[in-house]
């Protein structure tokens, strides 16, 4: 199961309820594909474009269902009673999750087509309505499947509904850009300004998402900015200095949100057979994270821990 480049947009989670992406109350939605590899990624279910077998090991009750189901003989119980998934050999046919009653098995990702995505973000609009909120696009990177994220988002506006796009900023295509453009408020995510860092970390350069930042400020929109602070990656201050004095030759960035580093999608690492490459580093020491949140108040920067 894969996007289908506009007719339907696949997306693993839907939050209804969110107060920490964009203004007030916001119903945000998570699209498959990412361009970076982020060393430090919290949502590693959003990084391919296609739907992936999620595997809770812990839920599994041995009928090996699954075992006798599978197409491709991807699926073992070991002699410990363990379920066992050869990602080699898994097509992510999602056949096994249909003989799955305990949810050991399930998917990440699930298509919608434009009119039910909206049918589902509207169930909240009162909420909206209330709160001076909206409906948050992210992922994964949202641009990854550009034409549905721009369509959706002229629906909800069409609508009159608020419309946020949280992005990595890293895309070329004239869809993504109208997105950037049109979207009502832009979360951008600013990671490392040296390009050899930014590589390192991410697995791409940053030329195209500096670019494109300074695109989105030449329409006069809103941008809040999102800064991960990930030790050994982003949390050197000529790092976060170099972030701060370009935000500060911009116009339209209302508030930089400073994102402390957490565990809290480890688990996901383990349900897709994933590394997860941030075990044992700790979160900075909460008289640093005052200090980098005053250097960017220094700036001039409206700045604020967590967002």
């Amino acid at each position: 199961m894969k996007a289908t480049d506009g007719e339907s947009g696949l997306v693993f989670h839907i939050i209804h309820g969110s107060f920490v992406d964009g203004y007030g109350t916001r119903t945000t939605v998570f699209l498959k594909g990412c361009p970076l590899r982020c060393a430090w990624c919290c949502n590693p279910e959003g990084q391919e474009k296609h739907a992936e077998l999620k595997v809770t090991a812990s839920l599994c009750n041995g009928c090996e269902k699954c075992v006798s189901n599978c197409p491709t003989s991807a699926i073992r119980i070991d002699d410990e009673r363990r379920l066992r998934i050869d990602r080699a050999q898994c097509t992510n046919c999602g056949i096994c999750v249909n003989f799955c009653f305990t949810g050991a098995l399930e998917m990440f990702g699930r298509l919608y087509t434009l009119d039910e995505l909206f049918r589902e973000v509207i169930k909240d609009e009162q909420y909206y309505r209330d709160s001076g909120g909206g409906v948050t696009i992210g992922g994964g990177e949202p641009t990854c499947q550009s034409r549905f994220t721009l369509q959706f988002i002229r629906k909800c506006r069409q609508n009159y509904i608020h419309t946020a796009m949280d992005t990595c900023g890293y895309f070329v295509n004239d869809e993504a850009l109208q997105a950037l453009e049109e979207v009502d408020l832009v979360l951008y995510d600013l990671k490392c300004m040296d390009p050899s860092d930014h590589l390192w970390s991410t697995g791409v350069s940053n030329h195209v998402i500096l670019e494109n930042l300074k695109r989105r400020d030449a329409t006069g929109k809103p941008i809040i900015i999102r800064v991960p602070l990930i030790p050994g990656h982003t949390d050197s201050d000529a790092n976060l200095s170099a972030i701060a004095e370009l935000l500060a030759t911009l116009k339209s960035v209302k508030q930089v949100d400073l994102l402390a580093v957490h565990e809290f999608g480890k688990v996901k690492y383990e349900q897709l057979g994933m590394e997860y490459r941030l075990s044992g580093v700790q979160p900075l020491s909460q008289e640093r994270l005052e200090y980098i949140k005053a250097l960017f108040e220094r700036h001039g920067l409206r700045t604020q821990l967590g967002g």
